[in-house]
């Protein structure tokens, strides 16, 4: 038998990401989630944004969001260069 080992390079390259969560988080909370941008939309969500320099780091941030007892709507990784994810 043979075990196959993967490399974490292969799985993961630090990017901007855009994480939706359901109701709004006062911007207060931005130090909390490493200095993300926090956006308050007209739907009542809010949008964290910026980057994310490991999947270490994304699974953090994911754990505060389910800490503080806010659905978690959406995680997108947005291509380089492009904040609105819409190329994705």
């Amino acid at each position: 038998m043979s075990e196959t080992q993967a490399s974490t390079e292969d799985h993961y390259e630090p990017g901007f990401y855009e994480i939706r969560i359901k109701g709004h988080l006062e911007d207060r909370w931005a130090a909390w989630f490493g200095g993300l941008t926090i956006t308050l939309e007209d739907n009542g969500d809010t949008l964290l944004s910026g980057p994310v320099v490991d999947q270490a780091a994304l699974h953090g941030m994911l754990r505060k969001v389910r800490d503080l007892g806010m659905p978690l709507l959406s995680v997108i990784c947005v291509k380089p260069g492009r904040a609105d994810g819409s190329d994705v």
